[in-house]
């Protein structure tokens, strides 16, 4: 069985560095859902597609052209779009937005199912997500959820879009936050949850290596 470690939690919890790390640690695969959904997003935009037109959603998704590059120089995965450097798009506040909207779609999910467990191979996996642990390897032997309180979280996006030069109003910042915990957690198709053999921890007040010991924990045990 190729052992298989989830991930999953609203944004701003520390997912993707906690993955990221986790994955190198182990030099297991690394699976960034959340980047599947956000450049179908880019996808169905750039091609003008109603969202209401779940067919032609469907013919998107099941032919997205995706592909994840990772460079010596960067801690960043870079992420491809029809063959063209997606990641800097990728990241921003209304692309998340997009994405969210569009991940509550069943047609969507279902199609973007497969191309997620395709990723599961030898030597093993650190999947990141919502549904991870829930849904898409629903028997994966490790399984972790992360969480942290909405302003806490929207600190941290305030702080990330000044690191990156841009500005950002917090009280907005914290009413999408919440917005789209309400959003994901409502949803009908794979809605956010913990499963309920993951272990939980909340980062509002944990630093990123103290997250990473607990995870490291959790594997070895």
């Amino acid at each position: 069985m190729i052992p298989v470690l989830t991930i999953d939690g609203p944004s701003g919890v520390g997912k993707g560095t906690v993955a990221r790390i986790i994955a190198q640690q182990q030099g297991w695969h690394l699976l960034d859902s959340g980047a599947i959904y956000r450049a179908f997003a880019l996808a169905v935009d750039a091609r003008g597609v109603d969202v209401a037109d779940e067919a032609a959603l469907e013919e998107i998704a099941n032919n997205l052209d995706l592909e994840f590059k990772t460079k010596a120089d960067s801690e960043l995965v870079s992420v491809y779009l029809d063959g063209k450097d997606v990641s800097k798009v990728l990241r921003t506040e209304q692309t998340g937005e997009m994405a969210s909207k569009i991940a509550s779609i069943g047609v969507v999910r279902a199609a973007l199912l497969k191309r997620q467990q395709a990723f599961e191979k030898t030597p093993g996996l650190v999947a990141d997500g919502r549904d991870m642990g829930t849904v898409v390897f629903a028997e994966a032997p490790f399984k972790v959820f992360l969480t942290a309180s909405a302003q806490e979280r929207a600190n941290r996006r305030l702080k990330q879009l000044q690191n990156q030069g841009s500005e950002g109003i917090i009280s907005k910042i914290l009413a999408d936050v919440v917005a789209r915990d309400e959003r994901d957690s409502s949803r009908k198709h794979s809605p956010l949850k913990p499963a309920k053999d993951a272990l939980i921890i909340d980062t509002t007040e944990l630093s990123i290596d103290k997250v990473i010991t607990q995870v490291s924990e959790l594997i070895k045990a």
